[in-house]
Parts: C-alpha cells; structure tokens; sequence
C-alpha cells in the first residue's frame, strides 16, 4: 500500500464494503451523485494519486501540482464530512497506473460494486470498465450533473447532423435555463451573440492598469506539493514559481467574487486582446475551478447575469463570459463524447511535423511564441486567442501532428482536461476533423497578430513581408498554406475570400513564398 502522510489519515476500513466510491482527480464536489446517494457507514471512497497520469503526457509542474493539491484538499473534506476514505497517495517509489491502483483497492476491499461519476477522458472511461470485467465487479458510471447538457441529451441534439454548430446549440441552452432571456422569452437586447463587440485590441500605448485576480497564498498542504512535485517531477517542463490557483472551493469562490466586483467589467471588449507581459488580461481565470469541479458552471452564469442586470457591467460582457460557459463549453464537452475515439485520431490534412524543441522551452525568435510559450511555461496558463491564434495558428500553418499538438496542450495548461481540450485544438485550432464543428480553419497571417497584440513590435520579422528573411513566418506559412490548399478551399464560401487574395499576389512572389516557406519549415528549429 502507498504510504500515507499528513495532512489527513484514512479512516480504518471493516471488510468486505458495499460500494467502492471512485473520485477521480477533476471530480472534486460533494454535490456529484455517487457521494450524495453514498452510504457512509457501508461505502468506502477511494482516491489515487497516479504518477502515471501525471506522465500520460509530459505535464507541467503546476498542472501537477494543481491536481495533487486539489485532491489532497478535498480528501480533507470528505474525512470532515464523514465519508469513509482511502487515499492513495505517491511516494518516490509510486508509479502505479489508475486501473492499478483500482485493481489493489477491489481485491482489498471486496466491494460488491464500484462507482464513479462519468470521467473527463475517454481512455480512463475505458480502463476503468477494462479492470471491472477483468475482476468480474459491476461497474456503476453516474451522470457528471456538474455539466448543463448530458451526454445523452447532447446525442439528441446532435442526431443524424454530419455538421455541428456551437450557435443553434448556445441558444437552446439559454432557452433552457433561461439565462439572459426577457419577459418575452426572447433574447436579452434583442441579439443573441455580442461577440462582434468583443473583439477590440488594447490601446496603442497598452492596456494600462488592469486589476489582478484574486492571488491564493498557498496554505501548508499546497507548499508540500510544490515542494514534492519540484522533487518528484524535476524533469517535467514549467515553473511552480507563479503558482496562484484555487486549490479548494472556498478559494475558487473568492476568485469568482474577484473576477466579477473588479475584472469582468472589461472582459468582453478585451477578451481577444495580448500584450507582452500581460497574462492575464481581463480573464476570469476561473477554467481550473471549473474543470476541478470546485465550482459549479451554473454558479458562475448566475453570478454574471445578476452583475448585469444590477447594472455593473455590460451587456457585451455577460454574454460573452456566458457563452463561453453556457455555450463553448458545454458544446465542446458534447463533441467529444460524441465523436470519440476517432477525434483523436483525425489528422484531416495527414500533417505529421514533430513539435519544435522550442514549444518546451520558448526560446524562438518571433515575438508572439516566445511571449506565449514563455508565458505558458512560467504560469501553465495563457488566454484562447493566445492558445487559438498563436500557437494554435503556427501549429497549422506548420503542418505539426494533430496528435503531438493536442499532446502539448494537454500537458503544459493547468486547467486541461481532454475533453476540453481536445476538442478545441485538434477540431477548432488544428482542423484535423475537417470542419465537424468549425465552418473553417481558424489561420491568418502575422497581421492578426500585430493588429491584436504589441508583439510585432519587438520582433525581428515583419508581419507585412511574405517572403525573405525578414518575413514573418506566420505570414510567409499563411499564404503558402492558401496556395497549397487553393483548390480546396474555392469551393468553401468561408475560406473563399481568403483564397480570392492569391489573386493579387503575381506568380513569381509565389514561387518566392513557397522558397521561403520550405526554408522556415526546414529550419523550424532555430526561427
């Protein structure tokens, strides 16, 4: 058995139990089903730390340690709730798997079955019922009810459609539950999406003082993981230096209070804004807490409209933190349930380029990625555009694996859970389901970037310049990607006006891009 240690012990344990409680990492509320019909006295939960997710992929540190010190926080609170708790915790010499794990606990406890709220990934899904019929023990899967949309209620939805759009979806949700809709049962405003309004860049001479989100001094079971994570996990990428998550409901709580009396405000008009040493922005850092399930989606909607209709921010500003909630994520989340496994699979332009060394270090002379794979590393945070139109764009632009992409995110942002992330970067970011739920590749040239960030104004490429050494590497693969793809997308009413623009450039600054781009992509390691 795993060594226990402070901050808690397990509860002595009679044998054999009724049901076998499984909490995993990303399941931290008391409020989920298989804790709230639990028989405390005949139940056992059981909790496992696995060094062996933690190198699935080569997490950051502070996705690590975000995790770890979540669950330890949370096994706290089940003990002071009278739950009967075994905690599998690491020690230097763990590497245990999760059905590992599981396997010992079963034959240990002899539960007549096990339950476990729906998980976040679809291979923990399947080792999970892999170990149960190995061991000939029901396995029970509840519905995740931290979500607004079920799995089957998202199937529905979906149907027989070869195409899936996030709009009509948005909609039905805000009817559903009647957020941010007038006495009329029509849409706040008379509109249903702001996001044209929320689309603004900083000012030129920068976004001036923007107010922090609310900073968690870790407590004595935080410092013991960063302390044993630094050690344990001294190979993996990222720094724990800035570590600032909520770790608890309590702290979660505190930073949605934060992000509503002092951030949302400015949210909306700057979400899509960067500048160079401004992680944060406006943004609600609140993904973590809501993917730990520390904090329940509804309670964020509720708190947003309730600043609105108070009259303290926008209405721009609420709908656009609502349909990231209410909208995005809850349609993301159906996505994958609904086309896994082959989403992860897909590689709709066959791409098949390693990740650059840099991803792991930033260490590249353009601007923006070194800005946002720095800023990455530092935090294990950067905002969407960030995620979506930087590293996303180059990632495509580049012809990078889907797979090798998704791995990346998934390891170095604390709040990636894959069915959140997967989702978004190899369907939206990548394409690599060609088009499930995207109208078209999210690309563009380095002049997106200068028009939204600062970033171009201290690197040594030129965002305007399509080919020579001076040219920016998003623009020069941009126009290459186009041309490569002409055909293709002529057909597409989205992706035409793009490809009408190869138009204007003549047939030997053509070739001349293409030269160019074959340079950049054989010398991707030192740009």
């Amino acid at each position: 058995m795993v060594q226990k240690t402070a901050p808690f012990k397990d509860t002595p344990i009679a044998t054999p139990v009724r049901h076998l409680i499984l909490v995993l990492g990303d399941q931290l509320t008391l409020d989920c089903p298989t804790l709230q019909n639990a028989d405390r006295s005949n139940d056992v939960v059981l909790m496992i730390e696995s060094a062996a997710e933690a190198s699935w992929v080569w997490s950051h540190r502070a996705r690590i340690a975000i995790f770890l010190a979540a669950m330890r926080h949370f096994a706290d609170a089940l003990m002071q709730a009278g739950y009967r708790l075994v905690y599998r915790r690491m020690d230097a010499a763990t590497d245990h798997s999760l059905g590992e794990a599981l396997k010992q606990a079963i034959s240990q406890y002899h539960p007549s079955a096990v339950h476990c709220t729906e998980p976040g990934e679809w291979r923990v899904w399947e080792e999970l019922k892999a170990v149960c019929t190995e061991l000939a023990i029901p396995l029970q899967i509840h519905t995740d009810t931290h979500f607004l949309c079920g799995i089957d209620e998202f199937r529905a939805w979906a149907g027989e459609k070869t195409e899936l759009r996030m709009e009509f979806f948005y909609r039905q949700m805000r009817k559903k539950y009647k957020v941010l809709i007038d006495g009329s049962g029509e849409p706040e405003g008379g509109q249903w999406n702001y996001d044209a309004a929320n689309r603004s860049s900083y000012p030129k001479k920068g976004p001036g003082l923007i107010d922090p989100p609310e900073y968690i001094q870790p407590d004595a079971i935080t410092q013991e993981v960063l302390a044993w994570v630094a050690e344990r996990f001294k190979d993996h990428p990222g720094s724990l230096k800035h570590f600032l998550w909520p770790v608890t409901r309590e702290h979660a709580l505190l930073a949605l209070e934060r992000f509503i009396d002092a951030r949302l405000v400015h949210f909306g008009k700057y979400e899509d804004a960067m500048w160079t040493d401004t992680p944060f922005g406006w943004h609600s850092l609140l993904s973590s807490s809501l993917n730990l399930k520390l904090i329940h989606p509804r309670e964020v909607i509720d708190r947003v409209e309730a600043a609105w209709r108070a009259g303290e921010v926008s209405l721009e500003a609420a709908e656009g933190l609502i349909r990231q909630i209410l909208g995005w994520r809850e349609f993301i989340r159906g996505v994958y349930w609904l086309d896994m496994p082959k989403m992860g699979q897909a590689n709709y332009f066959g791409y098949q380029r390693a990740l650059p060394g840099w991803y792991w270090t930033g260490k590249t002379k353009m601007a923006c990625m070194a800005d946002v794979v720095g800023q990455t590393l530092d935090y294990g945070y950067a905002h969407h555009i960030q995620r979506l139109m930087v590293v996303g764009n180059f990632s495509l632009l580049a012809g990078l694996s889907p797979q090798a992409v998704s791995s990346w995110f998934l390891a170095v942002y604390v709040d990636a859970v894959e069915w959140a992330e997967l989702p978004n970067v190899a369907g939206m970011a990548l394409f690599a389901n060609g088009g499930r739920f995207t109208s078209k590749p999210y690309i563009s040239s380095g002049a997106y970037i200068k028009r939204m960030s600062n970033y171009c104004g201290h690197c040594p490429y030129k965002p305007e310049q399509r080919a020579g050494e001076d040219a920016c590497p998003f623009t020069t693969l941009y126009w290459n990607f186009l041309m490569h793809h002409q055909s293709e997308f002529e057909k597409n009413p989205r992706t035409r006006l793009m490809t009408a623009n190869l138009k204007r450039i003549d047939d030997v600054e053509k070739d001349q891009i293409k030269q160019h781009a074959s340079v950049i992509l054989k010398n991707i390691e030192t740009i």
